[in-house]
């Protein structure tokens, strides 16, 4: 009977060992996933100050003007390189920006709102987050598949001389 006593005992060891190592392990790539520098919450992902409101659709159609974009500032992307009916992913900026296919550019963070992943994709007529699958509308942002609850938030963008700018 002492045999088995002592069974159970290595049992109950080792269960609880792989359990503290599997809490560890989880921590160490919850961590490594979070996006670098976040200052806010992943389901309130950053967005950029803007003056316009978001456009009823959701998106933030890139507006012709130059009153508030920053003559000094590089474009985000030139508007040969983003390819009608898809788009282009801004990691450093954080930004999504996609082209339907009559040349009418929209911008997106590129922030899942689901839990702060970076989305890797835009094809198809969707801009897609690699982590648990939930896929956003590329024109509206608007969440179509997946997990994610909110939409994409738009970012205000403009186009001047072939390029667009953050506005």
């Amino acid at each position: 009977m002492t045999e088995n006593k002592s069974v159970v005992e290595r049992r109950t060891v080792l269960l609880a060992g792989g359990a503290a190592t599997t809490a560890v392990l989880t921590g160490c790539i919850v961590q490594q996933a979070a996006p670098p520098a976040a200052s806010t919450p992943p389901s309130q992902p950053a967005q950029p100050a803007t003056s316009a409101p978001p456009s009823p659709a959701g998106s933030a159609p890139a507006s012709q003007g130059t009153a508030s974009a920053d003559p000094g500032k590089p474009p985000l992307a030139q508007l040969a390189d983003i390819p009608a009916g898809g788009g282009v992913i801004l990691k450093e900026q954080n930004v999504v920006l996609t082209k339907d296919a009559s040349g009418k550019v929209s911008a997106f963070s590129a922030i899942c709102t689901h839990q702060g992943c970076v989305v890797t994709g835009v094809g198809g007529g969707t801009i897609d987050c690699p982590c648990h699958g939930s896929k956003f509308d590329a024109g509206t942002g608007e969440r179509v598949a997946g997990p994610a609850k909110d939409p994409l938030p738009p970012v205000a963008v403009q186009q001047r001389d072939g390029a667009v700018f953050q506005a």
